[in-house]
């Protein structure tokens, strides 16, 4: 009989054993799987493997979705997203395209609905000269935006892909319009109108900063500003602020006719 019970209590104990082995396995799994994934995203990004280390920093956001580090994986993502799109380097979006005779920047810009200013940033052109026969780098696929009131936020996505997110202000009062808008104008340095007075750019009481993007809707856009410590908060006329570094940044990329959903 002491044999049956010490036979049993053996088999109880390696049974425990068995599953606090298991269960330590499961929570030091994703640690263990972790940090080589970190490492190698980060020597890809050092040998300047952009596409490489993107498709490391997507799998760590979609297989360690829980992690605390989430935030920070995205934050890099992002970064990367803006160093592809500034650069020759063929992505999904972008298409390689051969100058031909008569080609100038803007016709090129104006068929592929892209800016001047991202073709020249991802191309390393420091003029508007273009040679036929030169093949560059142009990006063909639409952008739109997205504006979160409650988050103070504006999102620039392609195909459903986030490329980048930045903090904005907003109306105060919730005084943003919510809806469908299109940039349909786009100014550097603007002048800002105020109670039928023109305030020039680079004036202390200029609150648009140093670009505009305005929508089809009268008197509202995207601004830069003069009060970057607001950002985040609801303080705006009705406009969306942005830090001039932001804004500027934007206005490379984004085309008139780019399509603005803002929602609550």
């Amino acid at each position: 009989m002491k044999k049956f019970l010490w036979l049993i209590s053996t088999a109880v104990l390696v049974v425990i054993l068995m599953l606090v082995s298991v269960l330590n396995f499961s929570k030091t799994k994703p640690k263990d799987s972790l940090s080589p994934l970190l490492l190698q995203a980060q020597e890809l990004k050092t040998k300047g493997e952009l596409l490489n280390a993107k498709a490391i920093y997507q799998k760590l956001i979609s297989e360690f979705a829980n992690s605390n580090q989430v935030g920070l994986w995205q934050k890099e993502l992002e970064a990367l997203n803006i160093k592809l799109l500034f650069s020759p380097i063929p992505t999904a979006g972008s298409i390689i395209y051969e100058i031909k005779p008569g080609d100038s920047l803007k016709k090129i810009a104006r068929e592929f609905k892209t800016t001047v200013d991202l073709i020249k940033k991802a191309n390393n052109l420091t003029s508007d000269k273009i040679l036929p026969g030169k093949k560059i780098k142009v990006w063909n696929a639409p952008f739109s935006i997205l504006i979160d009131k409650s988050q103070n936020t504006l999102i620039l996505k392609t195909n459903d892909e986030i490329i980048k997110t930045y903090i904005v202000s907003t109306g105060v009062n919730n005084s943003t319009p919510v809806g469908k808008f299109k940039i349909t104008q786009k100014l550097i340095n603007p002048t800002w109108f105020k109670d039928g007075k023109a305030i020039p750019a680079g004036s202390p009481e200029n609150i648009l900063g140093s670009r505009w993007l305005g929508f089809d809707l009268p008197g509202y856009g995207i601004h830069g500003t003069t009060d970057p410590e607001s950002l985040g908060k609801q303080v705006t006329q009705g406009c969306v602020r942005m830090s001039n570094h932001d804004v500027e940044e934007l206005y490379l990329i984004v085309p008139e006719g780019t399509e603005v959903v803002i929602v609550d």
